[in-house]
């Protein structure tokens, strides 16, 4: 049999969504935890885990110009529809969505798209079992990357360790 996922979710946030999967916790047994309510997490609150790694996150890019390649001739400023290279080779990080567009256009190569660091997944442990739970930077739009990846992380901890349920504290929403 494979790992069962159990996920409380509701059609918005507020509903009680956090405090009825931590009453749950104690009685699933051996499980996997997972808060994917990245922009807001609070599973841990209840659960006070203790935290044993946390890895950065890039659920998507931003443009970097080089310098000394930019000939400063616009053409990114042009095509750019989110105003993010206003005076090249300044980049604007917020208004940045990442797109490519200025990398493709820029005649002398001299764009490139980095990953941008978007948020944290932690992996910590409770006194039910592993936790995999994340935290979104506010302003982010890549939160449906990290609960992705928060799912599958806690799918794959249950898998190694063949435990059976997985129970997650689903986003809020219809978003995720």
């Amino acid at each position: 049999m494979g790992v069962r996922e159990i996920v409380v979710v509701s059609g918005k946030g507020g509903t009680g969504k956090t405090t009825l999967t931590a009453s749950l916790v104690p009685c699933l047994g051996s499980l996997v935890i997972a808060d994917c309510d990245v922009d807001a997490p609070d599973l841990h609150i209840l659960l006070k885990p203790e935290l044993v790694s946390r890895e950065t996150f890039s659920g998507s890019q931003k443009a970097a110009i080089s310098d000394t390649d930019c000939t400063r001739c616009g053409l990114c400023t042009q095509y750019c529809r989110f105003h993010a290279l206003p005076h090249p080779p300044m980049v604007e990080a917020m208004k940045c969505e990442g797109c490519g567009v200025c990398a493709y256009v820029c005649p002398q190569k001299a764009i490139t798209m980095n990953d941008a660091y978007t948020g944290d997944v932690f992996h910590s442990m409770t006194s039910y079992g592993p936790m995999k739970h994340a935290r979104l930077i506010p302003g982010e739009e890549t939160s449906g990357k990290l609960v992705t990846k928060v799912r599958a992380e806690a799918k794959a901890e249950a898998e190694k360790q063949g435990l059976t349920t997985v129970l997650i504290d689903g986003s809020p929403g219809i978003g995720c």
